[in-house]
């Protein structure tokens, strides 16, 4: 996938899979690979970020593999945004699927 389209719906990707569950940091790149390809450098930086903008809370949780995780919680105000980012994408990919099918059938 292109890195420039990953950037941009990066933050929807983890506000939704938040949204369904909390989720410690790791776990969370996993399931964000799942849609796109990611690693624990992009992802921690943008947890952080999140977390000082109020959508995340954090809080510790004992794990049977080690030392406690730091679990990631999406907060009212998370959930406005990811409502707000996905209204938003599902308009700005449709608009863009709309231009393709226009173009492609104009070839």
């Amino acid at each position: 996938m292109n890195s420039q389209f990953k950037k941009g719906v990066l933050e929807l990707i983890v506000l939704l899979s938040l949204n369904k569950r909390d989720m410690y940091g790791y776990e969370l790149v996993l399931e964000v690979s799942k849609v796109v390809d990611v690693n624990e450098g992009t992802i921690y930086p943008l947890l952080k970020r999140l977390t000082n903008e109020n959508y995340f809370e954090t809080y510790l949780a004992p794990s049977s593999e080690g030392p406690s995780r730091k679990y990631y919680k999406i907060t009212v105000m998370g959930k406005e945004r990811l409502k707000e980012l996905k209204e938003s994408w599902l308009e700005f990919s449709s608009s863009v699927c709309k231009f393709i099918e226009e173009c492609d059938n104009n070839e």
